[in-house]
C-alpha cells in the first residue's frame, strides 16, 4: 500500500501541474477579470486541499497525546525521559545553528537579490504579514496550556507535549493502578493509526488539487521570474539534506538508506501539500518500521515540530538577506551574526503560528531596519518555497528521532522479513507495534 500510495502521489502531482498549466494558459492573465477568474478557480481546488488538511489536523492532537503518553509510560523512569529530552534538545540546537548558518553563507555567495530584473516594491508598501517580535514572557507562559481541551482544539503541539509529559510521568508514578489507562491509551494509538490509514487514501486527490490550484492561479511563468532565487534556495535545501543524511549515515551506518526509502512518502506528502503537519502520522509510522521505539519517536517528533524546523530556519536567513540585497542594504558581518542569533531564538517562539516563517522574517526585517515591503517580493513564490522547506522539516525530524534512538542504544535492527510491512496491516492494542508493549526495563 505504501509503495502504491507514493506512486499515486507522484502521478497526482504531475497531473495537477498539467491541469493547472492548461487552465492558466486557456484563461490567461492579461486582464484583472482573467486574474480574478483564475483566483476563483484556485479557490474551488483549495476546498479539497483544505478538507484534507483539516482531516490531518483532526488526527494530530489525539495521536500526539496518545503516543507520547504511552511512550513516557514505557520509559520506566523520569531519568530516561530527561536523558532523551536532553539529547533531543542538543541535536535541535546544533541542527538549527547549521541550518541558519548554511542559509546565511549561501545567500551571500549567490547574492540572488542583487540586480533583480523587475521593479521592487516601494519601501512604504505594507506586506500584510503580522510582525511578532520575540517576547520571553509570552513564550514561556505559552508553553503550559491553560486547558488541555483548548490546546487540543487549537492543535498547539508544544502545549500538548507538555500536558502529555505530565500524564505519562504521573502514570509511571502511580504504577499498577494506572495499567487500565495505559491499555486504553495504547488502544487509542491503534485507532488513530487506523484513521490515518483511511485519511491517507484520499491524499493523492488532495495533492492533485493543491498543485493544480497553485499553478492555475499563478502560472508557471512566476517560477521563471524568480528562478534564480528559487534555484539557489533549493540548492541550499539539497545541501542541507545531504548534510543531515550524511551525519545520520556516520552515526547509524548503512541502514540510513533504508530510512530514506521509508520516509519518501511523508516527504512527498509534505512537499505536495506544503504542510509538515500533513506528514506527521506517516513519519511516525515510517520511524516505527525503521526500528525507532515508539516511546522515543513519539517524544522526539512532536518536539521537533516546534524546535527543529530545519528547512524553515534556513529560509529565514536566506529570505531576510535576499530582501536586504534587493534594496541595496549592506549588512556587516557583525550584523549578520547578530541576525543569526536573533533568528535562533525567535524561530523557537512562534511554533504553531500560521506561515510562521514569514512572521519571523517580518519581525527580523524591522529589527535591522530593512523595509517590510520586501516581503512582497517573496510572497508571490512563498508557496513553492514552502513546499521545499516543509519536506526538509520532515527529513530533519526523522533524522533527529533516529539519531536520538541510536544514542540511547534502542535502535532496533529488524530482521529481513520485518523490513516490509504486511500488505494489510491491522493495528490493535497488542499487535506487537513497536514501543507499545515494551518492557519498561528495556
Amino acid at each position: 500500500m505504501a509503495k502504491r500510495l507514493t506512486w499515486y502521489i507522484l502521478g497526482a502531482m504531475a497531473l495537477g501541474i498539467l491541469v493547472g498549466w492548461a487552465i492558466n494558459a486557456s484563461i490567461g492573465t492579461a486582464t484583472p477579470a482573467a486574474e480574478a477568474q483564475l483566483k476563483e478557480i484556485a479557490g474551488y481546488f483549495s476546498i479539497i486541499t483544505t478538507l484534507f488538511l483539516r482531516l490531518i489536523k483532526m488526527i494530530i492532537a489525539p495521536l500526539v497525546f496518545a503516543t507520547l503518553v504511552a511512550g513516557v509510560a514505557h520509559m520506566g523512569d523520569t531519568a530516561a525521559l530527561g536523558r532523551v529530552g536532553g539529547r533531543a534538545i542538543g541535536w535541535f540546537l546544533a541542527a538549527s545553528l547549521i541550518s541558519l548558518s548554511l542559509g546565511l553563507v549561501l545567500v551571500n555567495f549567490f547574492q540572488p537579490g542583487v540586480g533583480l530584473g523587475f521593479p521592487i516594491p516601494p519601501e512604504t508598501a505594507t506586506s500584510g504579514v503580522d510582525q511578532a517580535a520575540f517576547n520571553l514572557k509570552d513564550f514561556v507562559t505559552h508553553l503550559v496550556p491553560a486547558s488541555m481541551f483548548e490546546a487540543m482544539a487549537t492543535n498547539e503541539i508544544l502545549q500538548i507535549v507538555v500536558f502529555s509529559l505530565f500524564v505519562g510521568v504521573a502514570i509511571t508514578a502511580v504504577g499498577e493502578k494506572a495499567a487500565p489507562l495505559v491499555r486504553g491509551v495504547e488502544a487509542l494509538v491503534a485507532v488513530m493509526l487506523q484513521i490515518t490509514d483511511y485519511v491517507m487514501r484520499v491524499a493523492p486527490i488532495a495533492v492533485f488539487a493543491a498543485v493544480a490550484g497553485t499553478i492555475a492561479e499563478r502560472g508557471p511563468q512566476i517560477i521563471g521570474t524568480f528562478g534564480y532565487f528559487m534555484g539557489t534556495f533549493y540548492f541550499g535545501l539539497a545541501l542541507l539534506w545531504l548534510l543531515l543524511i550524511g551525519v545520520c549515515f556516520l552515526i547509524v551506518g548503512k541502514r540510513t538508506t533504508l530510512l530514506v526509502r521509508y520516509i519518501r512518502e511523508p516527504i512527498l506528502l509534505a512537499f505536495s501539500t506544503a504542510s509538515s503537519e500533513a506528514a506527521f502520522p506517516r513519519t511516525l509510522e515510517a520511524l516505527d518500521r525503521f526500528g525507532v521505539p515508539r516511546r522515543i519517536a513519539s517524544f522526539v517528533l512532536p518536539l521537533g515540530y516546534s524546535f527543529n524546523l530545519d528547512g524553515s530556519m534556513m529560509y529565514m536567513t536566506f529570505a531576510t538577506i535576499f530582501i536586504a540585497q534587493a534594496y541595496g542594504i549592506d549588512l556587516t558581518l557583525g550584523q549578520e551574526i547578530t541576525m543569526l542569533l536573533v533568528l535562533m531564538v525567535t524561530s523557537k517562539g512562534v511554533a504553531g503560528v500560521p506561515r510562521a516563517s514569514l512572521v519571523v522574517i517580518a519581525a527580523t526585517l524591522a529589527f535591522f531596519d530593512i523595509p517590510e515591503a520586501g516581503l512582497l517580493l517573496i510572497l508571490a513564490v512563498d508557496h513553492f518555497l514552502d513546499m521545499g522547506r516543509s519536506a526538509t522539516n520532515v527529513v530533519g525530524n526523522a533524522v533527529a528521532s533516529v539519531v536520538v534512538a541510536k544514542w540511547e542504544g534502542k535502535l532496533e535492527v529488524l530482521e529481513p522479513a520485518e523490513i516490509e510491512p504486511p500488505k494489510a496491516p491491522a493495528h490493535t492494542a497488542h499487535d506487537g507495534a513497536r514501543g507499545l508493549d515494551i518492557d519498561p526495563k528495556a
